[in-house]
């Protein structure tokens, strides 16, 4: 997949070939986004067209569009892998004053596009002046087909990343990854923590949370974590460790993976959240804790058998 950065032409070994072009910020990749690009994605290969995705990027700490769900790395990998060959990306700044029609007759030029994707809640152009109906009224004259496809549903209401959002929060890790269509998952670094886990004979990875990244619900979690290329059962608890720590502004994500042992700093394994277990707690003795983390990983294993 290529990634432009810029509002600018994409490089089409064949203009004439055209695109079919997904539309939309797709920040969770969810089930609803899935569609709209799998769409695309299809139409291009039906008309013998190259599949196109135009989003655009915002400031981490911009608030416009919610807290982030992936990173941009992992926002770029999900799109390749569902077929998407051109991926075009400016910066919010460079478009936002575009007019619907100079929005339209951009990517209709910049794209070659034959077909625009888009679901049914899409706006663009400066002040989100358009909507779905004003993208067929402006696409009509150009020969350009439009395709609104239908907001994806989760018990009986429509799919978006603020729902998503909202899951996370509340810790219902099922119905988040039922919208989104797979399991919540992040990617960081592994850092140096306090090193209480491999005193306690528990060692855990410690991964922080980035700046504008929507974090779930405090407390622990059924996970599982990989590894080289290998899926491990793991406990995880996110919070600010109550036991050890007075600091409650200070939260660190410290994973538990029973029966594997190395050094991952400065790795970036994934870990995936499948399941709510309790809320963080102060816990009288260390000794408590390290139970509580050790029955953890075991439901954890029981939960993968």
């Amino acid at each position: 997949m290529q990634i432009i950065s810029q509002f600018v032409p994409l490089p089409l070994a064949d203009p004439a070939q055209g695109t079919a072009v997904a539309m939309g910020y797709f920040d969770g990749i969810h089930i609803g986004h899935r569609a709209v690009i799998d769409g695309a994605v299809q139409w291009a290969r039906a008309h013998g067209a190259a599949p196109a995705v135009f989003t655009f990027r915002l400031p981490v700490d911009n608030k416009m569009k919610g807290k982030r769900l992936l990173s941009s790395a992992d926002k770029h990998a999900l799109i390749a892998s569902l077929g998407v060959e051109y991926y075009l990306t400016p910066d919010f700044e460079e478009i936002k004053g575009l007019s619907p029609e100079q929005f339209v007759r951009s990517i209709v030029e910049n794209c070659h596009a034959k077909a625009l994707f888009c679901g049914e809640n899409f706006t663009f152009g400066a002040k989100a002046a358009g909507t779905p109906e004003l993208l067929r009224k402006l696409c009509t004259p150009l020969g350009v087909e439009v395709v609104v496809v239908p907001m994806a549903q989760f018990e009986e209401k429509p799919v978006s990343s603020t729902r998503i959002r909202t899951a996370l929060e509340g810790g219902d890790i099922p119905a988040a990854n039922a919208m989104l269509g797979m399991p919540y998952a992040i990617r960081f670094a592994v850092q140096h923590g306090a090193g209480l886990g491999h005193t306690l004979g528990v060692p855990t990875i410690n991964q922080l949370y980035p700046q504008g990244f929507q974090m779930p619900r405090s407390g622990i979690y059924i996970t599982r974590t990989l590894v080289n290329g290998t899926w491990y059962p793991s406990a995880t608890g996110l919070g600010s460790r109550p036991t050890v720590n007075d600091d409650a502004t200070k939260v660190t994500c410290e994973t538990f993976i029973p029966g594997f042992s190395g050094d991952l700093y400065g790795t970036d394994p994934v870990v995936e959240f499948h399941a709510y277990l309790s809320p963080s707690k102060k816990f009288d003795t260390l000794d408590e804790l390290r139970d509580c983390i050790n029955n953890a990983a075991q439901r954890a294993q029981e939960y993968f058998k």
